[in-house]
C-alpha cells in the first residue's frame, strides 16, 4: 500500500477547504432550501452577450488564441478601463485569465517569494490566504472591524508592516461584508504603501456594483499608485457570466509579463467562446449593468431592512451583492447559527469564519437572487429567531 501522505504536498494538505462550498454541498442534498450562500447572480447572460459567443462557434472560431488574450479584447478592456473609471492601460499591460481567480492567482505567484508577507484584510474572499501559502509566502492577517465599516485604516496597515512585508491585497468592494473604501479611504492608506514600498493586489471584481451614488474608485487612480498596483476584475459579476470562466489583470508591463510566462505554461489562453462574448460584453454592455445594478439595489435595501427589524443588525453596505449581518444577540456562534437554521428552518447562509476567524458573531448572506425569494428567506429567519428565544425562557 502506498503512503500518500507521504506522497503529497504538505502546504496544500493543510490547507482547508472552503467555508462556503460547506454548506452549499449540505443544502444540495436538501429540498425546499432556501439558499442565500452561493454569490451568483440570478439573472441570464444578457442575450446579445449569448448571441456573440454562439456566432462566434458558428464561424468557427474555435482556436487558442494569444497567451495574454485576444488583442481585440485587451483593447476593449482598456476602452472600458478609461470609460469607467479614468484608468490609461496600454493593451500590453493586460492579460486576460481563466476567472478573476486565475489573474489573483498569477499575481501572486509573480510577485511573492518563499518568505515575503502578504498583508491580507480580514474578513475577505477564500482565497487570498491558501494561494499565498502555495506561493510559499506568508500569510498576516488584519483583522478589520465592523464598527468601521470594514474600512482599512492606514493605522491598521502600519501596525502588521515588517522588514519582510511586500504585497497588500486589497479586495474592495468586499466579499463577505459589501463594505467600500472610498477615495478618501485610499488615499490615507496610500503614503503608508508607498512609504514601505509594498507592492498592491487590489480585487476589484465587483467594482460597478456600487450603491452610494459615486462610481468605484480604484487605488490605481490615486497618485502614486499606478505603479505598484495590479488590479484583478472580470465578467461574471458584471455581466452574470460566471460559468463563462473569464477574467482579467491590469498593471505594469514587467508584472503583467511575468505573470503571462507563468499563465503560458499553467493555462496558455482563456477560452476563446468566451472572450468573443466578452467583446460584446464591454461594447454594448453598460445598460445591462444599471439594469442589474438598480435590481441589486432594490434587493439589497430589502434585505438590510429585514435584518435589523429582525434584530440581527446589520450595517448598510454600499458593494457587491452581499449583507454581514451580526449574529451575536442569539448567543449561537457563526457555524451554530448557520446549521441550526439550516436543519430547522431550511435556509442556507454561510459563517462568517468561513472569511476569517474575525468573521466570528457574523453570517454571510448573498441577495442576488429574486425578491420572492429574500422575503421568504426572511420570513423564516425571523421565525428562527423567535423560537431561539422562546427556547430560552
Amino acid at each position: 500500500m502506498i503512503d500518500y501522505t507521504k506522497k503529497l504536498n504538505p502546504t496544500a494538505t493543510k490547507i482547508k477547504p472552503s467555508g462556503i462550498r460547506r454548506f452549499f454541498d449540505i443544502s444540495e442534498q436538501m429540498e425546499n432550501v432556501i439558499s442565500l450562500g452561493v454569490g451568483e447572480p440570478d439573472f441570464q447572460t444578457p442575450w446579445h452577450i449569448r448571441h456573440a459567443g454562439i456566432e462566434s462557434l458558428e464561424n468557427g472560431k474555435t482556436r487558442y488564441t494569444a497567451n495574454r488574450g485576444m488583442e481585440a479584447l485587451r483593447k476593449e478592456i482598456t476602452s472600458y478601463m478609461k470609460r469607467r473609471f479614468s484608468l490609461s492601460y496600454d493593451p500590453n499591460e493586460v492579460i486576460v485569465t481563466v476567472g478573476g481567480s486565475e489573474a489573483i492567482d498569477l499575481a501572486v505567484r509573480a510577485l511573492v517569494q518563499s518568505g515575503d508577507e502578504v498583508l491580507i484584510p480580514q474578513p475577505s474572499f477564500v482565497c487570498y490566504e491558501p494561494i499565498v501559502q502555495l506561493a510559499g509566502g506568508v500569510p498576516v492577517i488584519v483583522e478589520l472591524k465592523a464598527d468601521n465599516d470594514f474600512v482599512l485604516t492606514p493605522e491598521q496597515l502600519e501596525e502588521k508592516i515588517t522588514d519582510k512585508t511586500k504585497v497588500l491585497v486589497l479586495p474592495y468592494p468586499s466579499n463577505p461584508t459589501g463594505g467600500i473604501m472610498s477615495k478618501e479611504a485610499l488615499e490615507k492608506i496610500a503614503p503608508v504603501i508607498k512609504k514601505h514600498d509594498l507592492m498592491v493586489i487590489s480585487d476589484e471584481i465587483y467594482a460597478e456594483l456600487t450603491y452610494s451614488g459615486e462610481r468605484h474608485v480604484s487605488i490605481a487612480e490615486i497618485d502614486g499608485m499606478w505603479e505598484r498596483t495590479v488590479i484583478v476584475s472580470g465578467f461574471s459579476k458584471t455581466y452574470s457570466m460566471t460559468g463563462w470562466r473569464l477574467g482579467y489583470a491590469l498593471g505594469p508591463d514587467p508584472i503583467i509579463a511575468l505573470m503571462t510566462k507563468i499563465h503560458q505554461f499553467a493555462i496558455m489562453s482563456a477560452p476563446t467562446t468566451s472572450q468573443y462574448a466578452a467583446i460584446e460584453a464591454l461594447k454594448n454592455g453598460d445598460a445591462d449593468i444599471k439594469r442589474m445594478v438598480d435590481e441589486y439595489d432594490t434587493r439589497r435595501r430589502l434585505v438590510v431592512n429585514g435584518f435589523n427589524k429582525i434584530g440581527l443588525t446589520c450595517f448598510e453596505p454600499l458593494g457587491a451583492f452581499y449583507v454581514f449581518p451580526c449574529i451575536k444577540s442569539t448567543g449561537l456562534t457563526s457555524e451554530e447559527f448557520c446549521e441550526k437554521l439550516l436543519y430547522s428552518k431550511k435556509v442556507a447562509m454561510v459563517p462568517g469564519t468561513a472569511f476569517g476567524d474575525c468573521g466570528e458573531g457574523f453570517v454571510r448572506v448573498s441577495y442576488c437572487y429574486s425578491v420572492d425569494h429574500l422575503k421568504e428567506a426572511l420570513i423564516r429567519t425571523e421565525e428562527f429567531i423567535k423560537e431561539l428565544k422562546n427556547s430560552e425562557k
